[in-house]
């Protein structure tokens, strides 16, 4: 999805894991979020995405072993983010499946300061990730992508991939079996090589037996508790950033500039 902002945007891309960024000497996981900041600042226009945001920003003072070293790596990020100005263009997106534990001052305005909870796909987004995962795979055309998409209710996007992954090993093992079979009534004269070459394509697509047998070994990597967490958290920050907005609707600018004034007259008194 950060790719495709990029392209959208007409932006150079650079993605990293987080955990790619962590050196086990002193000073290295800093210098290596430096070297970064810097060649994303001279690729600018650029969009930088953090994958697994979580294993760099983790709250700092939140104990650990590498405590100290987690403090001295968030402290650098937050450091390079804020110094991202020199008129570069450079924007940051991280992603996390624990935004719980995010250390706040990543999330202050100016830094990662809009939350995006990405759902389970719908309907017509599984129908579209079902169409991506199997656009160079023969179908069977007594199945189609929207019988798949409705069995495929509270299925992520890589729980999809892998029954698609699984039905065209299915697919492809039936395939084998049957040139075996063949092979082996050629070795017993029941046919001729040639008879054997000219006979059809036994498995000639993905079937539904196929995607039966996928189905039957699929998994739920989202639980619905994991969704309730999520929705947990996404409702608690829109109730404190609705609180803050609400608190500053309450600024009168005439009342802070007198009570500026009488500030100023203190001091000079």
């Amino acid at each position: 999805m950060a790719k495709a902002i990029a392209n959208e945007c007409g932006a150079n891309f650079i993605s990293v894991k987080g955990p790619e960024l962590l050196n086990a000497y002193f000073g290295g996981s800093e210098a290596n979020v430096r070297d970064l900041f810097d060649k994303a600042r001279s690729a600018s226009p650029c969009i930088l995405f953090f994958d697994e945001m979580d294993s760099l920003a983790r709250a700092r003072g939140s104990g650990g072993g590498s405590s100290d070293t987690s403090d001295r790596v968030i402290n650098q990020l937050l450091s390079e983010i804020d110094g991202i100005g020199s008129g570069k263009t450079l924007f940051i997106i991280g992603a996390t499946n624990r935004p719980d534990i995010l250390d706040p001052g990543i999330m202050r305005p100016g830094r990662l300061d809009q939350l995006i909870h990405i759902p389970l796909p719908d309907r017509d987004s599984r129908i579209s990730i079902f169409k991506a995962n199997l656009r160079k795979s023969p179908v069977a055309d007594d199945l189609t992508y929207e019988q798949l998409a409705d069995v495929t209710d509270g299925f992520s996007g890589a729980d999809i991939t892998e029954i698609c992954q699984r039905a065209a090993k299915n697919a492809i093992r039936d395939a084998i079996t049957a040139d075996i079979e063949r092979q082996t009534r050629v070795e017993a004269r029941e046919l001729t090589q040639e008879e054997a070459d000219a006979l059809p394509d036994p498995v000639p697509c993905i079937t539904r037996t196929h995607f039966e047998a996928s189905m039957s070994k699929a998994r739920r990597s989202v639980t619905p508790d994991i969704v309730k967490q999520y929705d947990d958290f996404q409702a608690k920050t829109k109730q404190q950033w609705s609180t803050a907005a609400e608190g500053s609707n309450n600024y009168d600018m005439d009342e802070a500039a007198a009570e500026q004034a009488r500030e100023d007259a203190l001091m000079e008194a």
